[in-house]
């Protein structure tokens, strides 16, 4: 027999609870058929067919049925493996760069996994998940799409995540009234360098809301300049994860976004291939117990390609 890879294991249990290809693919951030032919690869090596498919619908054998939960149970004695590995790895160092936001809890919680070195070099999201890709670092904080980290081979885990909120010029009175989001403006600049990737979420906030794209070249998605912006629209400006602690001017009011609720997520994200111990450690310390932070909320929006959005 030929020699099994967790990953292919992985592969099958992933098939065996979804009993959809397509949306194990999706699952595990993997083309459709590149999961199909690890699959008959598995079979090929394991000497028996784990599914029944046609057309329609795909269904566990007889075998594959009595193979699942010893297939599961080997996974979780290899997690362990991993687990106890990465606690005896706090000499192993790892570097981390970030857009602007980190946990802040960070040194406490990999403490005793790994010496993490955060990177001096804050850069947008874009050029961080790259830096990853190309191995010049281990991890980032970083917004990332589903389509980003299939291109580059990266894999994340959700860490953080902002609910937005818009920005406008304050009234008389002391009530601020909700505001729904395609009553809102988006700010787009000129500026690919810097504002990729926000540029990207906002056009498709746009998109998906009614929202009204702003096109600017002055780079103030964020800062005092974009609080001019503010003054110069006439309708609330939607503020971007940078400006998130920004303190208001005194003439300015945040107001909520509704209707709906627009999250922005920051993943930890390392290579696909990663299999340092004091790497995959840090990520379990950091996202573990993370939960899911409003974003799966009815009233919740994320881009259709962000990797934690639920198919619709």
């Amino acid at each position: 027999m030929a020699p099994v890879e967790l990953r292919q294991l992985r592969y099958f249990v992933a098939v065996a609870e979804e009993l959809n290809f397509g949306r194990a693919a999706e699952r595990l951030l993997i083309a459709g058929p590149s999961l199909s032919q690890q699959i008959k690869a598995l079979e090929r090596d394991l000497g028996v067919r784990l599914f029944d498919r046609d057309r329609r619908k795909v269904s566990l054998t007889a075998a594959g049925a009595a193979l699942l939960p010893h297939t599961r149970a080997l996974l979780d004695r290899a997690e362990d493996l991993r687990h106890r590995a990465g606690r005896l790895s706090g000499s192993q160092s790892v570097r981390l760069g970030y857009v602007n936001w980190l946990p802040p809890d960070l040194m406490t919680r990999t403490a005793a996994v790994a010496q993490v070195h955060v990177d001096a070099w804050v850069a947008p999201s874009h050029t961080q998940a790259a830096r990853v890709a190309d191995g010049s670092l281990d991890l980032a904080v970083c917004w990332v799409r589903t389509d980003d980290l299939r291109r580059l081979g990266l894999r994340a885990r959700l860490i953080g995540a902002d609910r937005l909120y818009a920005v406008s010029r304050g009234g008389d009175s002391g009530d601020v009234p909700d505001v729904p989001a395609r009553d809102a403006d988006v700010l787009i600049d000129d500026d690919l360098t810097a504002w990729a990737s926000w540029n990207v979420y906002g056009e498709e906030l746009a998109r998906a809301t009614g929202a009204r794209t702003v096109r600017i070249s002055d780079g103030a998605i964020t800062g005092p300049a974009f609080f001019d912006h503010v003054r110069r629209c006439t309708r609330p400006v939607v503020n971007s994860p940078k400006g998130q602690t920004s303190p208001l001017p005194p003439d300015l009011v945040r107001r909520e976004i509704v209707a709906p609720k627009v999250y922005w997520t920051w993943s930890l994200v390392r290579r696909e291939n990663e299999d340092r111990a004091g790497v995959l450690a840090v990520v379990d310390a950091l996202c573990e117990d993370v939960g899911d932070l409003g974003i799966h909320a009815p009233d919740a929006w994320l881009p259709a390609d962000d990797p934690y959005a639920i198919p619709g």
